[in-house]
């Protein structure tokens, strides 16, 4: 089945470009590679949440307009092309002790820096209007050459977009992340257990707000 974006371009989806890019490699079978994708993970880890009513978050549904679909048999259908309907935003949101939770989810291969051309426009533009919301807007990132998980908050992100759109370096880099980012370490179940890491952030956050209020 053919995929394609509004503009008409032909959607690739992300588990596909992983299987090209890992396709020849030396197949490990450690516990720190089990094959899993992040979003595989961020899915263990949402269910582990609601089954022990932690947090109610789900990854988002994407509207696809059908516009070619066959039937080779009375009782089958196959859809053989089909549109989003409107530029994806971020992959997941919902709710946890009170919080409204708005985040995506990113892999990338490289072992120096997070490439901002995995980000676009409209979802810079999402994660703000969320934060203007007092939501809490973030992605997580997993640097594949190390098995590192970093929670990454929005203003983090803003700031690099921004040096960008000035002419400046187009990627965050790793010391960066190690930096201003919050990692998520590893378990057995989840693998990836990030609402603690989640509480960190925000009880920083609410503190560096205190402070200026404060010094007003």
């Amino acid at each position: 089945m053919t995929i394609r974006y509004p503009n008409g371009k032909i959607y690739t989806p992300a588990q596909a470009i992983q299987k090209t890019q890992k396709k020849g490699r030396k197949k490990d079978f450690s516990y720190s590679n089990r094959g899993k994708t992040l979003e595989d993970e961020i899915n263990e880890a949402n269910d582990y949440y609601l089954e022990r009513r932690l947090a109610i978050i789900h990854k988002k549904p994407v509207p696809v307009q059908i516009v070619k679909v066959e039937y080779p048999s009375r009782s089958a259908a196959v859809i053989r092309e089909a549109y989003f309907r409107t530029p994806s935003t971020t992959d997941y949101n919902g709710v946890w002790n009170g919080h409204y939770i708005d985040f995506d989810a990113k892999e990338t291969a490289s072992k120096t820096s997070f490439p901002l051309k995995n980000i676009h426009t409209h979802q810079m533009k999402h994660m703000q209007q969320v934060k203007e919301q007092n939501g809490v807007a973030f992605i997580i990132v997993r640097f594949s050459a190390f098995e590192r998980y970093f929670l990454v908050p929005y203003e983090v992100l803003q700031k690099a977009w921004h040096a960008m759109n000035n002419g400046e370096r187009k990627s965050i880099p790793f010391s960066t992340i190690e930096k201003e980012a919050y990692e998520i370490p590893t378990s057995y179940y989840p693998r990836i257990d990030y609402l603690p890491v989640l509480q960190q952030f925000i009880e920083a956050t609410s503190h560096g707000s205190e402070s200026e209020e404060i010094k007003k």
